[in-house]
């Protein structure tokens, strides 16, 4: 597996989400990370290797598909305490544009839109690899992470701890492991 992009990778793909995670992190009671990530997702995109300006992606999330591994948390992480899933059934990410950020390394800015707000952020990914699967597919792997502010999304639920602090962190570590399959 190559390690660094390659012209023959240029082009357009579709995220294979049985060999990608969507996750995330937040503090719990000021103690742990606890982690999740999202089991319904879909995306595609564009990458070009020469001009990464050129490049673009798409991601939607369905906020049912939250899975931390606690069937209690998850309903409460769908429901209006934060994600608000009845009524914003979907978190977008449309880039706005994509930068190179060193050798395998780029910078794609966008619009994160949950619940309803939508904000700017940018995530910093590395390409970590190109492929021909034994099927014939051309796969392309991207890593990356960003941290946003919930409360920026007006995620404002939490609880003040008796020994100080809060129960949920505002921060929030978004994590981005992905596999894609270039088109036919």
């Amino acid at each position: 597996m190559s390690t660094t992009a390659n012209p023959t990778v240029t082009g357009d793909y579709t995220l294979d989400l049985s060999h990608s995670t969507i996750g995330f992190f937040a503090r719990h009671a000021m103690v742990t990370k606890v982690r999740g990530k999202f089991d319904d997702v879909t995306g595609s995109g564009h990458f070009d290797v020469d001009d990464p300006s050129q490049s673009r992606v798409e991601v939607v999330i369905q906020a049912k598909g939250i899975n931390t591994g606690n069937v209690d948390r998850d309903n409460h992480l769908r429901s209006n305490d934060f994600l608000a899933m009845d009524e914003f059934p979907e978190i977008r990410f449309v880039s706005t544009s994509v930068d190179s950020a060193g050798e395998a390394r780029y910078r794609v800015h966008g619009d994160l839109t949950i619940r309803g707000v939508t904000k700017p952020v940018t995530i910093d990914f590395e390409h970590t690899g190109s492929a021909v699967d034994p099927f014939g597919n051309q796969r392309i792997g991207f890593e990356g992470s960003t941290t946003i502010n919930r409360k920026d999304w007006g995620i404002n639920f939490n609880a003040a701890l008796d020994a100080g602090g809060v129960l949920v962190s505002e921060r929030v570590t978004l994590e981005f492991d992905i596999s894609a399959i270039k088109a036919a």
